[in-house]
């Protein structure tokens, strides 16, 4: 519900603003949002299958990170591509409900899914 809402406010937004800082620092704080204070943002996409690093994976790697080179060469044949984890993203174990259970006992009002970031 709380997802909703802010998708719901956020559609609702009709101003118009230029890729730049000043422009950026005139949009309104979204009241919703000031008022919850406190909530759960989760980075959970296809750079969590090979669990190293963080969700930074693809940039750490393609950037030529030594430690992320190093495991891609330990672990992964020598073609393989940042887009081969997709399949293997099965979230096999997600359980909603006692995502929403532990979130809720937390006292975070609004929860933000990030499912592609920084790739």
């Amino acid at each position: 519900m709380l997802l909703l809402l802010a998708v719901v406010a956020f559609s609702a937004c009709q101003a118009r603003y230029e890729p730049n800082w000043e422009s950026l620092d005139k949009r309104p704080l979204p009241d919703w949002y000031d008022k919850g204070k406190f909530g759960i943002f989760i980075h959970w996409g296809v750079f969590s299958v090979p669990s190293f690093g963080s969700e930074w994976f693809w940039h750490s790697w393609r950037s030529g990170s030594k430690s992320y080179v190093d495991f891609m060469t330990k672990n992964y044949r020598q073609d393989w591509a940042y887009a081969d984890f997709a399949e293997q993203f099965t979230a096999e174990f997600y359980d909603p409900n006692a995502w929403a259970d532990i979130f809720k006992a937390s006292g975070a009002k609004y929860v933000v899914l990030t499912s592609k970031h920084h790739e």
